[in-house]
């Protein structure tokens, strides 16, 4: 696992300010859902920890190491409307294990699809897939690099719930085998299931960063509060 700190993490475009001094240690273990209104920063955070964008000010450190190449390799990223080749089921993933140099052969595949409950499909062309199994096939590509961190952007967002079931039960699953995911969502109750802690954030502040019990019982803040209750923000 790669423990994860920021230290006066700052991201601005045209002038304005979207990420806002932000400065934690975050666990090296378990789920850490990322939750707040429209707007708050939580995807732009998201690419930030992953280093798909620099920051203004502040840095983003691994194990005491700054972001670099090296320890991306050993990431994963699942955005909430995933990009896929215009080829196979299998020619998606075989690109993603040759982009990695990592062995391509028939029966990983397939052990990934299985996993994600595409068994079979193989020969389908991706973007014929449904909605849901587009996802599904973005998770096992992220899967196939074996990643220590796993960033998920709302990846259930819009989906069936035969989706997302499976889903969050592989995000158990990898939790419990010592992938660390940092997991977006604006789903009140799926946060409750998935997360062992919370980042809340806020106008680009990470306003609460709190194991999970006691940020929905007992939330610090008064913005958490109004969240939770499903009351706006603003």
């Amino acid at each position: 696992m790669l423990p994860l700190k920021l230290d006066q993490l700052c991201f601005a475009s045209a002038k304005l300010k979207l990420i806002r001094d932000i400065s934690v240690s975050i666990n090296s273990t378990g789920v850490s859902v990322l939750m707040g209104p429209n707007g708050a920063g939580k995807s732009l955070l998201l690419r930030l920890m992953h280093g798909l964008l620099e920051p203004g000010a502040g840095t983003v450190s691994w194990n005491g190491q700054p972001q670099s190449h090296a320890l991306r390799a050993r990431q994963a990223m699942v955005f909430q409307r995933p990009v896929l080749l215009r080829r196979s089921v299998q020619a998606n993933l075989e690109f993603v294990l040759r982009q990695r140099h990592l062995p391509v052969d028939p029966e990983t595949c397939a052990t990934l699809l299985a996993r994600v409950g595409l068994n079979g499909m193989q020969e389908r062309p991706a973007r014929l897939l449904s909605g849901g199994e587009q996802q599904r096939l973005a998770l096992a590509r992220a899967l196939a690099l074996r990643p220590e961190v796993l960033f998920m952007d709302e990846p259930t967002a819009s989906l069936d719930p035969s989706s997302t079931v499976m889903i969050e039960d592989i995000v158990h699953e990898l939790a419990r085998s010592s992938t660390k995911i940092f997991y977006v969502t604006h789903d009140v109750a799926q946060a409750r299931r998935l997360a062992d802690d919370v980042m809340f954030m806020h106008r680009g502040q990470l306003i609460e960063y709190a194991p999970a019990n006691q940020f929905f019982e007992q939330p610090n803040s008064e913005e958490a509060r109004h969240y939770l209750a499903g009351q706006i923000i603003l």
